[in-house]
């Protein structure tokens, strides 16, 4: 489980989309509340996630090879494998210049609400889903899947994190250096989006279909 949330948790903080936004979000009037409240509302949806699968399984993994168990591990199975599909796909498409949404020009006059919802449109969903069917093997009366299901929640909002702090701490310095960031993401979009569903997706099929047949 914990190296299945690692590979999860590192996919989704390097998620160009929401990074690229957050940036924006940083650098628009009072960013810092702004990026605040998505990174709150981040944090939330991923915590809340969790807690819907422990509320199902009462916070005590399904037995090996039961119907609960090996239908979480055919979930994150299907997962993996729609994100090789999918990047696979978009690795065949020819390459697209390319354009900001039309949302990005109405970040400037953006409430703070606008910044939580837009942190849960943002989430990779499908690697979230990953990451619950993961946590349905986690076990609360363990404090080291406490930790782990923790370590999961600050992995995945690692990026976010890091830049808030920055943005608090340097705020000149970090305009300008973020900056250069959202323009590296936008011009990298594709590539990063198709190497993580790719490497993500394989992972994620190599570990269920040894956890079906082990």
């Amino acid at each position: 489980m914990v190296v299945d949330l690692v590979v999860i948790g590192t996919a989704i903080t390097f998620g160009p989309l929401h990074n690229s936004a957050f940036i924006l979000l940083l650098a628009s009037r009072r960013g810092v509340r702004k990026g605040l409240a998505f990174l709150l509302s981040w944090l939330a949806n991923l915590v809340a996630v969790i807690a819907c699968v422990v509320l199902l399984t009462g916070g005590k993994p399904p037995l090996h090879h039961t119907s609960p168990s090996t239908a979480a591990v055919a979930a994150k199975l299907a997962i993996g494998v729609g994100l090789v599909l999918f990047g696979s796909y978009r690795l065949r498409q020819p390459p697209r210049p390319y354009r900001p949404p039309s949302w990005t020009g109405r970040i400037d006059k953006a409430s703070l609400g606008t910044a939580a919802a837009l942190a849960w449109l943002l989430q990779p969903w499908a690697l979230v889903a990953a990451g619950a069917a993961t946590v349905v093997d986690a076990d609360l009366s363990s404090l080291s899947d406490w930790l782990a299901l923790t370590g999961y929640c600050l992995l995945a909002t690692l990026s976010l994190l890091i830049m808030e702090m920055y943005t608090v701490w340097a705020p000149d310095t970090a305009q300008a250096r973020l900056s250069a960031l959202r323009t590296w993401l936008e011009h990298h979009q594709e590539q990063l989006i198709v190497t993580l569903s790719l490497l993500a997706g394989l992972w994620l099929t190599a570990s269920s279909i040894y956890a079906l047949v082990a």
